[in-house]
């Protein structure tokens, strides 16, 4: 009896009525032809829809629709959906995540020079642990008139850049649309700042628009390879010699997934990506985990020193997210022993997030980009070397706050990746990996890159940029200071409990200037500078 009963169960209902009155629409039908084509329509759509239930009782692979046929589509329906509905309906100014939508509504103000002010007070819990501030000066400074840069390049460098303190972080052609990179490169040059072109290499995109750039060079090598994946010095020399690059940079490895290659399968390998990358067509596009130019940290500093040398004498650097301290403590020691230092240095922190990684490469490895620039910052301290290194930072920086504060704990200057993104209309869709982007920013389908119109974005990276630099420099002139470069751990503050407020000083402890190599006795150090050795990346243990 059950079993006579099931098709009438909430389970099957739907598939029963479809099926009823599919029938019943027919059996009208055939009895009174006149209205047949009437009911044409109303029977190929209630057939269809059983059919598609027949379909989700025998197929195998999803066991809810074989429990609830028709129905159980509306859950994937859902799914589909979820994040729209819960960004459009549901999250608060504050809560959306990676970026909440007040951060994302002021950056696009700022990028359409529209009003960016807010109403009644901050909607932000002030008492609440990890809130943050900014300490303001009771004899604030007329605001800087200078653009505020930072020259980088230390005493072996033949061409040093003098840096906007606010750069467009790494993002390849190929993650990136065309017109993404075209609007981005010509922003950078109506404003003056930099862009970084992610490992991907140099495309026809970033020279047609003549901004400065910043090389980036991963262990792919593209651009700059032989027919093996190996490197080729005259193929860098060549591209690094150009004058529209200002600097070149060693990617160690990225803050989404430190320690994770990525492959470009061969399917996608384009004739313009092939050209633009050295691989051949057909084959698979890799990108170890590891380089294959140089596997100890003396080895790593002796390949910097190569690429400041074919690049003509610009800056040269790397850039990492910091993972076991030990290996960058031993890449300090390197330093010291070839004489070799890099210009910069970029920390990317693991809230980084522009490239699609692994769940748990996202969430839970690589060090935060703050602990991480602090940690880098002290560690040339401690070994007298951080007046000829330039530090950069990256993760997750969208507004002058975000700026200000990095500056305080170490960095030089700032790099945005995510919040240029939005500058050029990127929605937080979060579908960069799915190559459907709904606003041509990140995509490969020419007819979604339409979408983004060059001209008018050129016009609203500019903006961004400029506002987000006028921005800093109210901040710092109601600090009472001139520059961000004065910026100091003990002009920001952080509540520790609903009682407790810790100065970043008493949360990013700082070290004396040569107190690694006098011997010391910070536990963030002490074992990690016994454990580093300079000939090879593995601690002695």
């Amino acid at each position: 009896m059950e079993t006579l009963l099931l098709p009438f169960s909430p389970r099957f209902i739907v598939l029963t009525i479809c099926a009823v009155v599919t029938a019943l629409l027919i059996a009208i039908g055939i009895a009174d032809r006149k209205i047949f084509d009437i009911l044409l329509v109303p029977i190929l759509i209630f057939a269809a829809l059983t059919l598609l239930g027949v379909r989700d009782l025998l197929q195998k692979s999803h066991a809810v629709l074989r429990n609830y046929p028709i129905s159980a589509h509306i859950r994937f329906l859902l799914e589909e959906i979820r994040p729209e509905m819960r960004q459009y309906f549901f999250e608060s100014e504050k809560d959306g995540m990676p970026f909440s939508r007040d951060t994302r509504a002021v950056v696009y103000q700022r990028a359409k020079m529209e009003l960016d002010k807010r109403p009644f007070g901050t909607q932000e819990d002030v008492y609440r642990e990890g809130y943050e501030w900014m300490h303001h000066s009771v004899s604030p400074k007329a605001h800087a008139r200078e653009k505020f840069r930072v020259a980088i390049g230390g005493p072996d460098c033949a061409k040093p850049y003098s840096a906007s303190v606010f750069n467009i972080s790494a993002m390849s052609f190929g993650a990136l649309s065309p017109n993404a990179v075209r609007a981005l490169n010509a922003g950078a040059k109506k404003g003056g700042f930099a862009h970084d072109t992610g490992e991907g290499g140099v495309s026809p995109y970033h020279r047609e628009m003549g901004g400065d750039i910043i090389w980036e060079i991963g262990s792919g090598y593209f651009g700059c390879r032989h027919r093996d994946g190996t490197f080729d010095p005259e193929a860098f020399a060549r591209v690094a010699g150009e004058d529209q690059i200002k600097m070149v940079e060693l990617k160690i490895s990225q803050g989404a997934k430190p320690g994770h290659g990525g492959v470009l399968p061969a399917a996608k390998v384009s004739e313009e990506i092939s050209k633009i990358r050295g691989v051949a067509m057909g084959e698979d596009c890799i990108s170890p985990a590891s380089h294959r130019a140089f596997s100890t940290p003396v080895g790593m500093m002796q390949f910097i020193a190569e690429m400041r040398r074919l690049s003509g004498g610009k800056p040269a650097g790397f850039k990492l997210c910091i993972g076991h301290p030990w290996e960058f403590l031993a890449i300090c020691k390197a330093m010291m022993e070839t004489g070799i230092y890099p210009d910069f240095i970029v920390i990317d922190g693991n809230e980084g997030g522009t490239g699609a990684a692994p769940l748990e490469f996202m969430d839970h490895l690589g060090m935060p980009m703050r602990e991480g620039v602090n940690f880098v910052h002290n560690a040339l301290v401690g070994i007298n070397a951080r007046d000829r290194i330039k530090i950069g930072a990256s993760g997750k920086i969208a507004t002058a706050f975000d700026m200000a504060r990095a500056m305080a704990i170490g960095a030089d200057w700032c790099n945005s990746a995510r919040g240029f993104m939005f500058s050029l209309g990127c929605i937080q869709s979060l579908s960069c990996h799915t190559d459907r982007c709904p606003t041509g920013v990140a995509t490969q389908d020419p007819t979604r890159a339409r979408a983004l119109y060059v001209p008018l974005k050129i016009d609203r990276v500019q903006n961004y940029h400029h506002a987000t630099l006028h921005s800093l420099t109210e901040l710092i002139a109601a600090a009472g200071l001139e520059h961000p470069q004065q910026l100091r751990p003990i002009h920001f503050s952080q509540r520790t409990s609903t009682t407790q407020v810790q100065s970043f000083a008493q949360l990013y402890p700082a070290l004396r200037p040569g107190e690694l190599l006098e011997g010391t006795e910070d536990p963030r150090f002490r074992d990690g500078w016994r454990m580093a050795r300079s000939e090879t990346f593995q601690p002695a243990l």
